[in-house]
């Protein structure tokens, strides 16, 4: 069923109510997804490579025409402790954020929360002097 007959079939908010069981293909890692496995009624991103469709407009209403591939590039920490997933479209942009599901890659979601660390917006070999500058002591020994 492709997604303009799908629309048609449900109701605005299906996926909000309803748990998707469909057995997907990801369009980045090609693997097969099954929705066994997420810890959650909800699959809306790939376990392996953490990519994701722009499907949906406001969760579950699947109602974007956009279609373009989420790339996975931030986590955060909710509240709850219970870490989420950021996503940015390829084509358009926009941003959102999906819970984690259990069987995710731990090594990817690693990576994407270190990334700020291993890769600093400034040289890190100039610490001692951007922090004198900013009017630190500048030494990093003890």
């Amino acid at each position: 069923m492709n997604r303009e007959n799908k629309r048609r079939a449900y109701e605005n908010g299906y996926y909000r109510n309803h748990p998707c069981n469909e057995v997907f293909t990801c369009r980045v890692c090609g693997r097969t997804i099954v929705p066994q496995g997420a810890g959650s009624d909800h699959r809306n991103h790939c376990p392996n490579c953490l990519t994701s469709l722009h499907v949906d407009d406001e969760p579950g209403d699947r109602a974007s025409d956009c279609g373009g591939i989420m790339d996975a590039v931030a986590v955060w920490v909710r509240k709850s402790g219970e870490w989420a997933v950021i996503h940015r479209c390829r084509r358009c942009g926009k941003l959102s954020s999906n819970r984690t599901a259990a069987d995710d890659n731990p090594m990817k979601l690693m990576s994407i929360a270190l990334k700020p660390l291993c890769e600093p917006p400034f040289p890190i070999e100039r610490i001692e002097e951007l922090t004198q500058l900013m009017g630190g002591e500048g030494s990093l020994k003890k």
